[in-house]
């Protein structure tokens, strides 16, 4: 696989910015996944996204849902077809499942997603369903309790596990297991993973842990995509790379000899940066066009502002217009975020 890196910053010219017609980058990049992070508050503390001691914004510093569902509105018309919802751990924004009603309700939305920490999953999964959700990412590092302890600092895996469970009863399809792999942790969570999810009708995808969270990162604590690899080809035959389609999926997908999937999500060893559709829009009303990106536009002054809808869709274009090539994570040039994973939204 060739991969174009170094990755630097693009040298956006407003004078060449499209004003109509889909969110197309300098790049020519089509945005149309948008990633809603609807607070930054969590009931664990990964100590791959936050500190323990960590301090949440003040709830009026989040958008409303009618200021989510406004932004998101303005979004459809320019392509924007793609919604997940995201936090810190979604599921403690109170009655989460209307904001889930309303997003369903707007023409154009084709795909509603939301990404958890499975812990509020099994009391609120009903509501949810009802709300017209039906496609769960659910966050699961391991099967046994006591890594998950040292990794969330908490209990809950129980939880989690019953969450997953309910779920699938209610009808929830596709639910995907997303696993950040870590160095000295992953080596024993791949095959018992990998079987669970075989054995649960779930999907199963493994991250390559990324320099955004609250502790030190160091490459040499990524256990990487061809690792993990290895390992299951051990346990399971060797895998046979999926077709890509449209190149927009950040994994890229693998399957068993005797069918199934896993995929990976392979963004430090296989950057996929040149085929990124999306933005993301932080809790407190931030648009970001990377995760990694060092400046943001301000969405909630706009809405809070008595900006109009022309004078939104114009801010969103700019941040677009401005996405860099790639995040430079491969080079000595990276930058890290100054927020934590938390504060963006997974």
């Amino acid at each position: 696989m060739s991969l174009r890196i170094p990755l630097f910053p693009a040298p956006a010219s407003l004078e060449t910015m499209p004003t109509c017609g889909p969110l197309v980058d300098t790049f020519g990049r089509l945005h149309t996944n948008l990633r809603v992070s609807v607070t930054d508050r969590c009931n664990l503390r990964c100590t791959y996204c936050m500190a323990e001691d960590v301090v949440f914004l003040d709830r009026q510093e989040l958008l409303s849902f009618e200021e989510i569902v406004r932004f998101v509105r303005l979004l459809v018309p320019l392509g924007v077809n793609k919604i997940r919802l995201t936090g810190g751990e979604p599921l403690v924004r109170r009655d989460l499942d209307k904001l889930v009603a309303m997003l369903c309700a707007i023409p154009g939305i084709t795909d509603l997603s939301l990404t958890t920490n499975g812990i509020l999953l099994a009391e609120q999964a009903e509501r949810l369903y009802r709300a017209g959700l039906r496609r769960l990412n659910i966050s699961l590092d391991t099967l046994r309790p006591e890594v998950f302890r040292q990794l969330t600092r908490r209990q809950g895996l129980e939880r989690v596990l019953e969450g997953i469970r309910v779920a699938r009863q209610l009808g929830f399809r596709p639910i995907k297991l997303n696993a950040v792999s870590i160095r000295g942790i992953t080596e024993e969570e791949v095959v018992p993973l990998a079987r669970f999810a075989r054995e649960n009708d779930l999907e199963l995808r493994f991250i390559e842990y990324m320099p955004i969270g609250a502790d030190h990162w160091e490459r040499s604590k990524v256990y990487f995509a061809e690792e993990i690899l290895q390992q299951l080809a051990r346990a399971f035959g060797p895998l046979r790379p999926v077709p890509v389609g449209d190149g927009t999926a950040p994994a890229q997908e693998w399957e068993y000899p005797d069918g199934g999937r896993v995929g990976i999500i392979a963004s430090i060893s296989r950057p996929f940066c040149h085929h990124c559709n999306r933005l993301r829009l932080t809790a407190d009303g931030k648009l970001r066009h990377c995760l990694f990106a060092l400046e943001e536009t301000d969405v909630k002054s706009l809405l809070r502002g008595g900006a109009n809808d022309k004078d939104i869709v114009l801010a969103v274009r700019r941040c677009v217009w401005a996405k860099w090539e790639g995040h430079q994570i491969n080079t000595a040039r990276f930058l890290k975020p100054a927020r934590t994973m938390h504060t963006i939204g997974g």
